[in-house]
């Protein structure tokens, strides 16, 4: 293990997220709130500490191998995260705790959107955006930054970036290089970013909730400067702009890449994930409509269409904004939209869950067997479109499947052990492991009312979903350090 070219990369990370405790502070400043202090300490310690373990290995230029990778994704999320902690933890409003602190500050990069704040209201400027900002930064942005910044510091990047990015296609890349890959998912990020706060301020948002929530909209995340989440601008408006931009940051970014160079639209609906993507949000959708109008929850069916519109796609996608209480809608349909949070959005997006592409491989795989039970001596492919995909990746997605379920299972034994009730563990676990936010039971509102051990349960459970549980828990296998 290369220990020296490990320490310096996280060095250099360091001291460059010091930096995104700056615009918190400058806005602040602006809003005159006199809220700037922790996060001026936050930056002088985040930038020390990251000195500190650059300083002695700066001229390291060491060739990373797979485990070192796997090692930095790992320690890339796990460090940052407790770093960005340090606003909250240092802050007087709110007042955190260290589990609660750890807490927000990994449902932020972890872009899980589940919080235990309550009267964001009237909390700071400066920590409403700093929670938005994490998000952002969580979504793609980290990552990216730390795939492009390596082969700046001399090292081969392509190993986290092949640990990080999801999917089981992990060999797919935008450009033959790393570099240029970084900065095309930098482009279409940030212009995804501008385009959906320009939308919201033009629909009625003022600048400040509209950047904060174009963040937590293209990143997946949840977080928002209200209460009331989107439901706090009661504006169709706005629900539909959304709407619109979860849904295309839930599908895989190289699609995008394809649209904007050739100037078509047309792939996005010959892809086979995105087919299935857009299929299962119409499903959800159409069922949960039907029960509520069945059910007469609401006064009018168009209340119903509105409502079972937007929060289909915000769970669906492992977003998590409100604009109605999901937990207290008739019948099954509160599970049905927790369940569907397993699947999640396309590989190589910013949304959760074990993606599309893996339950449509697990699926086909299925079907796979019963032509073979059928047909002992016939022999079938699984395809994705008209790809046929090796027997190799149908197998690791697999073996995901089955390391996943078990991970589900043995942390929702460790919440019941802490005291958690059965529903509240289920769902918590599920919507933390998913990368959702919101939960059922005692987290239905919001998750200050938990015991802090099991927040550090679910801080855990943020980054094995967003590190999609094989990058973290490899480093537990004895084989893992043998040299």
């Amino acid at each position: 293990m290369r220990y020296a070219s490990i320490a310096r990369i996280l060095g250099v990370l360091l001291m460059l997220f010091s930096t995104t405790h700056l615009p918190p502070l400058l806005i602040d400043l602006y809003y005159g709130e006199n809220t700037w202090r922790p996060f001026a300490l936050s930056f002088i310690v985040t930038l020390l500490t990251g000195f500190t373990l650059w300083s002695p290995f700066s001229d390291q230029r060491q060739e990373l191998r797979i485990r070192d990778g796997y090692l930095v994704t790992a320690l890339f999320w796990i460090v940052l995260g407790s770093f960005g902690a340090l606003p909250f933890a240092l802050s007087d409003a709110p007042h955190m705790g260290v589990a609660d602190a750890f807490f927000e500050a990994f449902s932020g990069l972890s872009t899980t959107g589940a919080t235990v704040l309550t009267g964001l209201d009237a909390l700071p400027h400066a920590i409403l955006y700093y929670r938005q900002q994490l998000q952002w930064l969580g979504g793609m942005g980290i990552v990216v930054l730390a795939v492009a910044v390596m082969p700046m510091l001399g090292i081969g990047g392509m190993q986290l970036y092949r640990a990080e990015m999801p999917g089981p296609l992990k060999e797919h890349k935008l450009s033959p290089r790393i570099a240029d890959t970084a900065k095309t998912l930098w482009f279409l990020y940030c212009g995804l970013t501008l385009a959906c706060a320009l939308a919201y301020w033009a629909a009625g948002m003022s600048l400040f909730d509209a950047i904060g929530h174009s963040f937590s909209t293209i990143a997946i995340g949840g977080f928002s400067t209200h209460d009331a989440s989107i439901g706090y601008f009661d504006s169709p408006l706005i629900e539909l702009i959304c709407m619109f931009f979860l849904v295309v940051s839930g599908i895989n970014f190289s699609l995008h890449f394809i649209a904007w160079r050739q100037r078509k639209l047309g792939h996005y609906l010959k892809d086979p994930e995105c087919r299935a993507y857009l299929g299962i949000l119409l499903a959800l959708f159409l069922i949960t409509t039907t029960t509520l109008m069945l059910h007469q929850h609401y006064d009018s069916p168009v209340q119903s269409i509105r409502y079972a519109a937007f929060m289909v796609i915000s769970v669906a996608t492992t977003t998590g904004f409100g604009l109605a209480d999901f937990s207290s809608w008739p019948t099954f349909l509160p599970y049905l939209l927790l369940y569907s949070t397993f699947i999640g959005a396309c590989a190589g997006s910013t949304g959760g869950g074990m993606k599309v592409m893996r339950v449509l491989l697990v699926y086909r795989q299925g079907m796979r067997e019963f032509l073979r039970l059928l047909h002992p001596n016939g022999v079938f492919l699984v395809k994705l479109g008209r790809r046929t995909v090796p027997d190799r990746v149908v197998e690791s997605v697999w073996a995901f499947f089955s390391i996943y379920l078990v991970t589900f299972v043995s942390l929702m034994l460790v919440l019941l052990a802490l005291g958690v009730d059965q529903l509240t563990a289920f769902s918590t676990l599920a919507s933390c492991l998913n990368n959702l936010g919101p939960a059922l039971g005692e987290a239905s509102v919001h998750y200050g009312s938990l015991p802090a051990s099991a927040k550090l349960v679910l801080s855990l459970a943020m980054v094995l979903g967003r590190l999609e549980v094989f990058s973290l828990l490899i480093l537990l296998t004895p084989a893992f350090w043998r040299s």
